[in-house]
């Protein structure tokens, strides 16, 4: 499991970690049933503490991308296409909002983040 940890970003470590796994269980990179890292070994390896690794695992869990078995560690939990396809959506609505905010603030119309969002889905 890949982890990269930018302490200049100005998001939480905590939240960091969330989002890389989250997202490398969503990719299928991090398969169901997988095991992670121990919170110790993982806190060790990052070089961070293991409050910060303990609450991204603890978020995961509440979010359903993992589960705990007392005593053995923590697990990928399955996924299902519809929780999946949720995240993705609240994702991408995130993002929008945040375009939509930019937008504004740079005076500029819908029509104008239309015309330059078909721009960008055509060139992919």
């Amino acid at each position: 499991m890949d982890i990269i940890l930018d302490n200049y970003s100005g998001i939480p470590i905590y939240e960091q970690i969330y989002t890389q796994i989250k997202n490398q269980i969503i990719s299928g990179i991090l398969t169901a049933d997988e095991p992670l890292p121990s919170i110790r070994n993982l806190a060790k390896d990052l070089r961070i503490s293991v409050i910060t690794t303990k609450r991204a695992y603890e978020e995961l869990e509440k979010d359903g991308f993992l589960y705990k078995i007392a005593g053995k560690g923590c697990y990928v939990a399955k996924m299902n296409a519809s929780l999946a396809q949720e995240t993705n959506l609240r994702a991408i609505e995130e993002k929008m909002e945040q375009i939509q905010e930019l937008a504004i603030s740079a005076g500029l119309r819908k029509e104008e983040i239309l015309e330059m969002w078909n721009t960008i889905w055509e060139d992919a």
